[in-house]
């Protein structure tokens, strides 16, 4: 079919960022979309983004070229069934709205997900959902990172006229950069409330531990008293009422008396 080999080659980097190039009268097109991790990592995003290679021949031909299966080419098959040869960059631009509708159908899955464990995360104070917590925002940065590159391609095949779209196809391509648009602030929104989320967090984390160390402060300086007198007592000197049957009970008594009007003041002090 006359395809440099570059460009196959190119398709199989799962890192290949959006863009379009020309070569011996081949065009080709790289657009990145979402996909599940299968990875077994479980500090993974949970949805990466990998490349979508549209390669459209000299022969009049497309040709599409991916390193994993996914869902944006399979929705492409089954839906888009009238496949003519002069209909190649409505074939395109096809694509390029099931990969949009595949972000936005991911990103409503994230949001539901991300409420479930926020929900989950206050209810438990677990560091399991605080993990998945993570794993949603590295599959936000994937995203974002995504759908601005689709997003200036687009629009730079608008502008240069790389495809030589006719009016109407121009007019989808136009709606196209708009939901892309959409689904890159939904994404950067997400983002957002997502960083919020795990602040709130940390400073709520923050908060009980200050609040655990107050009263350990508390209970040690309380426990102090008692403690001083009992090791008065304790020393290998001469002390007053040693030799006295109430030689452990006045302490004991000292120490209480003393406790309760430390006790007493702190807890008035604090009332004022």
């Amino acid at each position: 079919m006359e395809i440099p080999i570059d460009f196959l080659k190119d398709s199989l980097d799962i890192d290949e960022r959006s863009r379009y190039e020309e070569e011996d009268n081949t065009r080709l097109i790289v657009i990145k979309t979402p996909t599940e991790n299968n990875s077994f990592n479980e500090s993974d995003a949970f949805y990466i983004t990998i490349p979508i290679c549209i390669i459209l021949t000299n022969q009049q031909k497309i040709v599409t070229v991916n390193s994993f299966e996914n869902a944006a080419i399979k929705k492409f098959l089954n839906s888009f069934q009238n496949r003519k040869p002069d209909k190649l960059n409505l074939m395109v631009l096809k694509i390029f709205e099931k990969v949009t509708t595949n972000f936005q159908e991911y990103l409503k899955e994230i949001n539901i997900r991300r409420n479930s464990l926020e929900q989950r995360l206050y209810d438990s104070n677990g560091n399991e959902e605080l993990l998945q917590l993570m794993r949603i925002q590295k599959s936000l940065v994937y995203f974002v990172t995504a759908l601005r590159s689709n997003e200036l391609l687009m629009m730079k095949i608008k502008r240069t006229g790389f495809l030589n779209l006719n009016e109407d196809e121009n007019d989808f391509l136009e709606d196209l950069i708009i939901e892309t648009s959409q689904a890159l602030e939904t994404a950067n929104t997400y983002t957002n409330i997502l960083s919020s989320t795990m602040d709130a967090y940390a400073s709520i984390i923050s908060n009980n531990q200050n609040a655990v160390l107050k009263r350990l402060s508390q209970l040690t300086i309380f426990l102090s008293i008692p403690v001083f007198i009992a090791s008065v007592y304790g020393m290998n000197v001469p002390l007053p009422f040693q030799n006295s049957h109430y030689a452990f009970w006045i302490p004991l008594s000292l120490s209480l008396l003393i406790l309760t009007y430390v006790i007493y003041s702190f807890f008035k002090q604090v009332r004022k």
